[in-house]
């Protein structure tokens, strides 16, 4: 019997230190490039045996719920987001990147930064910083509620071009099935993204970042991310 009590106290206590924990991130509803940024993340969490939930929402309100702390984080965001949320901390090095990209349905021109697309109308995601940064002081632009919705105002010739990162518009265009709309090269430029964690989470930060570091030297990280790429591209 005194050994039966002795098993039975050992089970219980190792039961809690052997519970996975659980971290909830904002991502952004509806955009590709977040969705291969959160499976990325859920191989570097999943090697801290830390599990990972997502909050689906639109741009601004996923700033809304990382930064008061209503979730833990944020997938990926441009690196000078803690600039403006100071609650929210860049973990390093970067988890990813994007390429913002010009889409079209009729115009035909070189891209040669943002500058070049300034005298066009514009249509971004609202919500989306590369996009809001890149455009900003220029007066034609028009912020969408979500990506497939931009996509379709393109269509309908509700602005001149749209910018996204490459991805995610490339996926956007094949999912809707609208064969007028383009990039144009060369992409805006290339943007490393990174995970934030909320500040109650500062300890985690650099072991998240330790790990994506071992990961992304083993090369694990970018063939993950090819391999999640095609995966979104051929699903379409």
């Amino acid at each position: 019997m005194r050994r039966i009590v002795v098993v039975c106290l050992l089970l219980l206590a190792a039961g809690p230190s052997q519970a996975q924990e659980v971290i909830r991130l904002a991502r952004i509803a509806d955009i590709p490039d977040q969705y291969v940024g959160g499976e990325m993340l859920r191989a570097v969490y999943a090697r801290l045996n830390i599990k990972l939930e997502f909050e689906d929402v639109p741009g601004k309100r996923a700033l809304a719920l990382s930064s008061t702390g209503q979730v833990d984080g944020e997938v990926q965001r441009i690196g000078t987001l803690s600039r403006d949320y100071p609650t929210l901390i860049q973990v390093t090095p970067a988890i990813n990147y994007i390429e913002p990209a010009v889409f079209t349905t009729k115009l035909q021109f070189d891209v040669a930064g943002w500058n070049s697309i300034r005298d066009y109308s514009i249509g971004i995601v609202r919500g989306v910083g590369s996009s809001e940064a890149g455009t900003r002081g220029m007066t034609r632009v028009t912020a969408t509620t979500s990506l497939d919705n931009m996509v379709k105002m393109l269509d309908a010739d509700r602005f001149d071009v749209m910018v996204t990162d490459l991805f995610s518009g490339l996926a956007a265009v094949r999912k809707l099935n609208l064969q007028a709309i383009h990039p144009l090269s060369p992409p805006l430029e290339r943007i490393s993204i990174y995970h934030h964690l909320h500040e109650r989470h500062r300890d985690l930060v650099p072991k998240v970042g330790r790990m994506i570091e071992q990961m992304e030297a083993t090369g694990e990280l970018a063939r993950l991310r090819e391999t999640l790429i095609k995966q979104v591209l051929s699903g379409m």
